[in-house]
Parts: structure tokens; sequence; C-alpha cells
């Protein structure tokens, strides 16, 4: 059975991935069309957007970069002929001065693509508040298709730079799972007294990448034959694991392990059933983004 979220909590782990955002990884494939509206801020005629008349359960994206913009709960019927929503999600998008010196601009807030506009004072809803939104700009991931998966392989740095770079991949998370204590802080993590290991959460669209693909990239990304360490980095909570929320992951990671040990490796790979997991404090979120470096301990290396 698939685990599938609500859009409360799909929202919360959102919005703590997108704290501390920098520019990413963007799509360059765009069409001319998407490429009028997103880069040289065109704007698509009325009625013709794919998601003007769109009513599933979701979360509605950049298709430049992938960020989350949108949720689904906050989309109402303008009769505009282009998607509205009352309100966006918490530091998703940016609002700037339009050129013609009258409008308000809404750009992603992680990689500045050009979404639309932002109109108040129409009354349409009690936030009085109208995001309108070329649908060119937009990807949607249907809240049946969203899905999580916990993965640990030493720093959390150098896992979620990897994560983050796969299509499909809504946001990832670094923090701590598999421990005793509640709320646990960096500096008690590494005083090996909680037993929580340095962990990626990473939200992803089951419809666009697979839980076995993350799971493969997860096994290159890292040395699984390691034992409480990954390279230079020593202590429990740099273990290698997988942490499943569902009988589907588990045996997925077990599988991946008999195929590994076949080729002669020696796993050291633990899975284990997932706990609560915590986020860590914003400065760790997007490290390597944020800071322009590159893994120091994580280098792909390909094992199947």
């Amino acid at each position: 059975m698939r685990n599938t979220l609500t859009i409360a909590s799909l929202l919360v782990i959102i919005g703590c991935s997108l704290k501390g955002q920098a520019m990413g990884q963007y799509n360059d494939s765009l069409t001319p069309a998407e490429k009028n509206v997103i880069v040289h801020k065109g704007t698509e005629p009325a009625f013709s957007g794919e998601y003007h008349n769109h009513h599933e359960k979701g979360v509605y994206t950049c298709k430049r970069c992938g960020a989350p913009l949108f949720s689904s709960d906050a989309k109402f019927d303008s009769g505009t002929g282009w998607p509205s929503f009352d309100d966006a999600i918490p530091g998703a998008v940016a609002e700037v001065p339009d050129a013609d010196g009258v409008r308000t601009e809404i750009q992603c807030a992680k990689c500045g693509a050009h979404l639309g506009h932002v109109f108040c004072g129409e009354g349409f809803t009690g936030k009085d508040t109208r995001h309108c939104v070329n649908s060119l700009s937009l990807n949607f991931a249907g809240l049946a298709k969203v899905e999580r998966a916990i993965f640990a392989g030493g720093c959390f740095w150098g896992v979620e730079y990897y994560f983050k770079q796969v299509p499909g991949v809504l946001s990832t998370t670094v923090g701590y799972v598999g421990g005793t204590k509640d709320g646990p802080t960096y500096a008690e993590v590494c005083a090996k007294g909680t037993g929580h290991a340095e962990a990626v959460e990473v939200l992803y669209d089951a419809s666009k990448v697979s839980y076995e693909t993350l799971a493969r990239l997860f096994f290159e990304i890292h040395d699984p034959t390691q034992v409480d360490r990954q390279g230079p980095d020593i202590g429990d909570q740099y273990r290698s694991a997988i942490f499943y929320r569902s009988e589907e992951q588990q045996q997925v990671a077990k599988k991946l392990i008999r195929l590994l040990e076949h080729k002669g490796y020696k796993v050291a790979t633990q899975v284990v059933k997932a706990g609560r997991f915590w986020p860590a404090e914003e400065y760790h979120q997007d490290y390597y983004t944020r800071t322009g470096k590159k893994p120091y301990c994580h280098v792909r290396t390909k094992r199947f």
C-alpha cells in the first residue's frame, strides 16, 4: 500500500524544504511557448491553458525548477480564463513591480520564472487576493501521486545534493530519524547520545519517478559497505540506512540489497521502519545549493 499525504501535511513538509532555497537545477527543455511566458514574461491566451478549469487535489509546481508554488486548496474559479489562487505556499512566490509600472508581477521565488500577476481588492474570496497564473508556467502533482522516502547515507548535505537533481522530486528536507529523543539538535546528534541518523526526507511525484529509481540512486551516491561512517565522517549518525514507510518500500530496499550482494558487495545498509523525522536546523537545508560548493564525500558510482 502506498503512503499518501493530506494537503495539510504536504504543505508543512514543503514549507520546511523551501526555507533558504537558492537558484537550482532548471528545466532546459522548455517549448517556445513556455519560454515566451517563463523567460520573456509573455501571457498565454485566456481559457487556453491546461489548468484554468482544473480541479484535482494536489500541488502546482514551477515548470522551470520544480519548486512547489500553490496548493489546490487555494485555487478558485475567477472566470478570467487563467488559473487563479487566493494564496501561495509560504515563501514560494516573489512579488515585483511590473515593467508596465502599474501591475505587480509574480515570480517563482526559487528560480525567478515568470508566473503572472497578483491582484487585490476584487472580492473573489475572503482573502481578496488573486494570483493570476499562466498554465504554461506550471506543472501539477496530484495528491494521490505524492509520496515520501527517507534515506540516510552519511552527511545529509551530500545525500540531499543528489536527490534535489532528480526530475519528479518535489522537495528535500535534511534532518534526523531513528533515535530516541524528541526534537534533537545537531549538537545532540553529533554527541552520539540520541541514536539518530542524519537523513534526507524526499517528497516526490510517483507518477514521474519511482521509489526504486530513488533507492538505486541512494546506493550509488554513497558507499553502502561502510559501517557507522561515510568517508571521513565517523559515527553512528552517519550510518547507511533506508527508513521505509510502506511494505512496498521495504521490499524494494531488500531486493536492491540482494542485487548488490550478488555482485559481491558486503552491504551494511540497515532497512528500518521509519519513525518520526525531525527537520534539521535551517542552516543545514539546501547547503550545497546555497553555498555553491560540491559534496566532499559523496560521489556517484555505478553499481547496478
